[in-house]
């Protein structure tokens, strides 16, 4: 019992001593008016902590696409914080997403989130893929582009050396860094890591960190991307009652500060937050970083 409280005292410790840590915060743009209200609070309450960043999802869909746009656009006019949209290929022509690219340089954006995006029902495959689509970016302009890592394989992948050759073609095409899918096993992404160095995959790996507020949503969330949720979860979560939310944010702030501090102590510094437009544990969670 002593070591075990020595060890988690020296887990503490060094995370107070944390220097040059970075974050940055994902959205999604709003489908109402409260949940617009909801999206700009949040933003308003995470600006201050000076992320890297605030990246914003981006819908299949022109409607979709045209409210990423400006989410994205009044983000980087009022914080002045990064903004960075996120852009698919599989539906758009390569001259719409050139398009698409330029009038994001001429309204200030230098980051784009590159993805290949959710294939369209009947269909398995597309014209471009991700490591393609940053390809373009550069082409257009210098643009720093974020990809998409799966430390648990992506669902569509054959194997988990096929996907790691993928991501190795987004970084040649001009990547310089992959977010994670969001995971739970610690372990898993220090793995994955060392994989990925071993590979030769020359990219910065920003684990992305998913502070649970929701337990059922997060099953489904879990079930179409090819997350394993540990058991230990499932019986943290079991037999809580539905309208007990301040308990559920308590789990899932501390499942996720857990995840943060081992991480933290195996030299990342820099987290990516899927902050589902709510600011109140990413916040607690970079406070704790000593982000103020």
């Amino acid at each position: 019992m002593v070591s075990y409280a020595q060890g988690i005292d020296a887990l503490n410790q060094s995370l107070s001593e944390l220097r040059d840590i970075n974050v940055s915060f994902e959205f999604f743009p709003p489908k109402s008016q409260k949940m617009e209200q909801t999206l700009w609070q949040s933003v308003e309450r995470l600006a201050p902590l000076k992320p890297s960043y605030m990246s914003v999802t981006y819908g299949a869909n022109s409607g979709e696409r045209d409210r990423t746009h400006e989410v994205v656009k009044r983000i980087h006019q009022q914080t002045g914080i990064e903004a960075a949209p996120h852009l698919t290929c599989v539906d758009a022509s390569r001259d719409e997403l050139k398009q698409i690219a330029r009038d994001y340089w001429d309204s200030g954006i230098r980051r784009i989130v590159a993805l290949r995006g959710d294939l369209p029902p009947g269909t398995n495959k597309t014209e471009m893929y991700a490591s393609q689509l940053v390809t373009l970016l550069k082409e257009v302009a210098d643009f720093e582009v974020s990809v998409a890592a799966y430390p648990e394989k992506h669902p569509e992948a054959a194997n988990p050396q096929s996907d790691l050759l993928n991501l190795k073609r987004k970084a040649e095409a001009g990547a310089s860094e992959a977010i994670t899918q969001f995971f739970f096993d610690t372990s898993t992404f220090l793995r994955f890591r060392d994989r990925a160095a071993a590979t030769g995959i020359d990219l910065d790996i920003v684990p992305g960190i998913l502070p649970v507020t929701n337990y059922q949503t997060l099953l489904k969330f879990a079930d179409f991307t090819n997350v394993h949720v540990p058991g230990w979860m499932h019986k943290m979560f079991d037999g809580l009652a539905e309208d007990d939310q301040t308990t559920r944010n308590l789990l899932g702030a501390n499942i996720a500060m857990e995840q943060v501090k081992v991480l933290a102590k195996e030299g990342v510094k820099h987290f990516h937050f899927y902050t589902l437009n709510r600011s109140e544990l990413s916040y607690a969670i970079c406070h704790m970083l000593g982000l103020r």
